[in-house]
């Protein structure tokens, strides 16, 4: 029963991610969908991104937290229109959440939408939202067990993004074995160093997904 139960909750959210698909679609907007675990640096990433990308792209951004403001407000300060979405307690941002959302988004206005979901490494990876594309961020300081540990967030990705790549030399991660995990899950995996606080990688990150929102 519990099987059939869940099934039934993952295509009644696929059926509102595809309304909202061809809603995102109409309007000329690509949609990224960024998971990570807490503190792996969603938002500081959104905000790299935003400072690199403002004068070349409209973009727009749904926040999703259990709880509290504090990301929105950091993205507001950039002049960017955003929307918080807390859960309450839920471990993920759903379709219907994000349906919801997108009614105080100018859409028509927007080249980029990203949604930054809860942090979490298994729930996100389950629920489609109307994205284009999942996009992962791992910390190096999470360190190189986090592939084989959460595979269906690995798999389900389009990029990997390796944030805080600056503190490599202060950890025992192996970035040669985290790279070689994530690729034999996705060997499509396109994968990022970067680090929010230096600025390393950053372009080649926001060239990329320039080039996909073009």
């Amino acid at each position: 029963m519990k099987v059939k139960v869940v099934a039934q909750i993952l295509e009644a959210n696929d059926r509102i991610a595809a309304e909202n698909r061809r809603l995102f679609k109409d309007s000329g907007v690509y949609v990224i969908n960024l998971m990570s675990a807490p503190g792996a640096g969603k938002t500081s990433l959104i905000e790299s991104t935003i400072k690199e990308l403002h004068n070349k792209l409209r973009i727009g951004v749904i926040e999703g937290d259990i709880a509290g403001t504090d990301d929105a407000q950091r993205i507001e300060s950039l002049g960017i229109p955003v929307v918080q979405i807390n859960t309450g307690g839920a471990c993920h941002l759903d379709a219907n959440m994000i349906s919801e959302a997108i009614t105080d988004l100018p859409l028509k206005d927007l080249a980029l939408l990203i949604i930054e979901n809860v942090g979490n490494l298994v729930c996100p990876s389950e629920f489609k939202v109307g994205e284009d594309m999942k996009i992962m961020i791992l910390s190096i300081t999470e360190g190189d067990d986090k592939p084989l540990k959460y595979p269906l967030m690995f798999q389900e990705s389009s990029a990997l993004i390796l944030n805080k790549i600056d503190l490599l030399p202060h950890t025992n991660a192996d970035l040669k074995k985290i790279k070689n995990n994530s690729l034999s899950l996705n060997p499509s995996l396109k994968i990022f160093e970067v680090s929010c606080k230096t600025g390393e990688g950053i372009s080649e990150w926001t060239s990329w997904l320039q080039s996909l929102v073009a």
